[in-house]
């Protein structure tokens, strides 16, 4: 089939070049068929409404031929994924993906799919990942029974029982429920919650619910992160326990998190690049064990000078950091509302990414990202 689809598209080719050029070629040559060409491709490219007639085409004889998934592009693909059907939950105050807190896994994967990645999260169990392409991405943390006991979205994916859902302005939700919470308590101790406005935490019905919003974005619920109390309260200390395990879990949750929200900016994902990984990692190391924060090291070096060193060939190149939040999708939240950093997330030009994780002795980690066009 796909040698036969090839015959006939070479053939409309030719049969379409010939309509149009050929009378010209007749009577000019081929320097004449240069040039016209080049008249009708500069005409082409100042018309929009051309370019969309072609795109509509090549659409076309894609579904013609009956192009199977494996041959779509990845654009295609993208431009096929659709959003659920969302309903109010059934049992609490907030779904995604019309999956709530409580749920067997076994039905989760039922209505949306296989994972596409498992890593360990700060609560000792793993965020599980899913997504289409990035499109509809969400992770689903499970309990030792296989039922849910974490959601998170940064997508259109959130339905809930009191009107606040992707897009929601912060004063509505702040009109919705209760005064957020100040304070959360791990034993003896009480944490204050310094959010700078950027997330709200509430306790609903015996779940933790952190709703953050785009600063840049008017203000608006840009994802949700709901976990069990239960969960919750297994994490004796505000940070989780480190270990080789939860770095790299953080590392490879930072890589899907920016994809996410690069893809629903209708931008390729980032492919990952384990030799700039080391680079990072190794920048996140260095501020952990001598406790500084900031791009130039205590040699005074760049991170383009961090790169060059480890032989690391770009075109061009940026670099993100992160230190003290909670997770790596409340230093995720906190870089997009940061324009610097928001910046080199959503860079259209980037191409690869690698992502560095380090903990302090107090716990704490260090993030640092590394973004490339190789």
């Amino acid at each position: 089939m796909p040698k036969l689809r090839n015959i006939l598209l070479l053939l409309i080719v030719v049969f379409g070049f010939w309509h149009f050029y050929g009378e010209t070629l007749k009577e000019s040559g081929v320097s004449g068929v240069l040039g016209k060409f080049q008249s009708d491709l500069h005409a082409i490219k100042e018309n929009p409404k051309i370019n969309e007639t072609i795109e509509s085409l090549q659409f076309q004889v894609q579904h013609l031929f009956k192009i199977s998934p494996q041959e779509e592009s990845q654009e295609l693909k993208q431009k096929m994924v659709k959003k659920p059907n969302l309903k109010n939950p059934d049992d609490q105050i907030f779904s995604v993906h019309n999956i709530e807190i409580g749920d067997a896994r076994a039905e989760v994967e039922k209505k949306i799919g296989t994972p596409n990645r498992s890593t360990m999260n700060e609560y000792g169990v793993e965020w599980v990942a899913y997504h289409e392409q990035y499109h509809n991405f969400m992770m689903v943390a499970y309990d030792e029974d296989d039922l849910v006991a974490g959601l998170y979205t940064d997508q259109d994916l959130i339905a809930s029982k009191i009107d606040v859902t992707y897009g929601t302005p912060r004063e509505s939700v702040l009109e919705t429920n209760d005064d957020p919470l100040q304070y959360i308590r791990k034993g003896w101790v009480s944490y204050q919650i310094n959010s700078n406005d950027e997330y709200d935490l509430f306790l609903m019905d015996d779940q933790y619910v952190t709703i953050f919003y785009d600063q840049q974005e008017k203000n608006t619920v840009t994802a949700i992160l709901i976990i069990d109390e239960k969960l919750e309260q297994r994490k004796e200390k505000i940070y989780g326990e480190p270990s080789d395990e939860l770095k790299e879990g953080f590392e490879y949750q930072l890589f899907d998190l920016t994809n996410a929200v690069r893809v629903k900016n209708g931008l390729p994902a980032l492919t990952w690049d384990e030799a700039v990984m080391k680079t990072a990692r190794g920048h996140s190391t260095d501020m952990a064990e001598n406790d500084y924060f900031n791009h130039t090291n205590l040699e005074g070096k760049s991170p383009f000078d961090r790169m060059a060193e480890d032989d690391i060939v770009y075109q061009m190149a940026g670099e993100n950091i992160a230190m003290g939040q909670f997770s790596s999708i409340f230093a995720h939240e906190g870089l997009m509302n940061s324009p610097g950093h928001r910046k080199n997330i959503l860079q259209k030009d980037f191409q690869a990414l690698g992502v560095g994780v380090d903990f302090n002795k107090d716990g704490q980690p260090y993030f640092t990202e590394n973004f490339l066009s190789p």
